[in-house]
């Protein structure tokens, strides 16, 4: 049982270690000039005017997220499209109770007001 995982071990390995060994050699071998230029903030090419740093509103994480769960609608929907007539009347049943389930999700957000910009 345990030597049927040895090649995902190895592949583990395999990826972690490009990895590392990728960050090493840039930075070994990259060029590593500093200059006053470089330290400069830069944003758009022009100079900022007053502080570089300005807070997100949550309300934008709050609709990448739901973009986010909605998206994965279309996501499931494609397999099912492809498989749909090998599925027959149960898949046809089950992706109309997925399809349930995700508007009245829908209908609650909107509710909520979480889809609304202000």
């Amino acid at each position: 049982m345990s030597h049927d995982y040895i090649p995902v071990l190895v592949m583990m390995i395999v990826g972690v270690g490009f990895g590392v060994v990728a960050v090493v050699l840039s930075r070994l071998l990259g060029p590593n000039r500093k200059s006053r230029v470089k330290k400069e903030t830069y944003e758009c090419g022009m100079t900022t005017i007053g502080a570089s740093y300005v807070q997100t509103p949550i309300k934008y994480y709050v609709v990448a997220l739901l973009f986010l769960v909605f998206d994965l609608e279309c996501v499931f929907l494609y397999p099912w499209a492809v498989h749909y007539k090998s599925l027959g009347f149960f898949g046809f049943v089950e992706m109309v109770l997925f399809m349930v389930v995700l508007f009245v999700c829908y209908v609650y957000v909107w509710k909520k007001g979480a889809l609304e910009w202000e």
